[in-house]
């Protein structure tokens, strides 16, 4: 894994994180007056497990890119490959942080669950190219995926429990 490969998607990754903590507010007013289903995690979850997952998009995505950097063989090929991977976690960056603009700023729970199971599909999508550059890789960014399809459960819960409600 090349440095200058991780120090790319390590910052995008951290600025997407950021992206989404700015619109985050879990201790306001209307956050807490929502109703949520009994399955929702606590609070502290979170935070910890997206910073676990933020860590491995970077790290995954990085060994990815990298790999087969420099082979002969199909070399086109492979550089088209990199390019589409590329452009696929960049599309799965800003559905990332989407998410937050549009459940905790814009208040719109129904839209948030719709956006987030495209948030999933993107993910889904995203390990299916990073294991076909490296197999290890692959395996190690399928929580991510796997945690997006939780959080569109969790979302169209809310929204279902609240009736897409935007109040203040």
């Amino acid at each position: 894994m090349k440095i200058m490969t991780v120090a790319w998607t390590a910052a995008a990754t951290a600025a997407t994180a950021a992206a989404g903590g700015v619109a985050t507010d879990p201790d306001g007013g209307w956050y807490l007056g929502l109703h949520k289903p009994d399955w929702q995690p606590p609070a502290i979850a979170f935070p910890v497990v997206w910073t676990a997952l933020y860590a491995d998009l970077a790290v995954s995505s990085a060994v990815a890119l990298d790999s087969g950097a420099g082979t002969d063989a199909g070399s086109t090929m492979r550089q088209q490959e990199i390019a589409a991977y590329r452009s696929a976690l960049a599309v799965n960056l800003v559905l990332n942080a989407s998410w937050s603009w549009l459940f905790w700023r814009a208040r719109r729970p129904w839209l948030a669950a719709a956006e987030c199971a495209v948030l999933t599909a993107s993910s889904t999508d995203l390990v299916r190219r990073t294991y076909k550059l490296n197999h290890r890789a692959g395996v190690a960014l399928a929580p991510y995926a796997a945690w997006c399809a939780f959080a569109t459960a969790l979302s169209a819960a809310v929204a279902r429990l609240n009736g897409g409600t935007t109040a203040n």
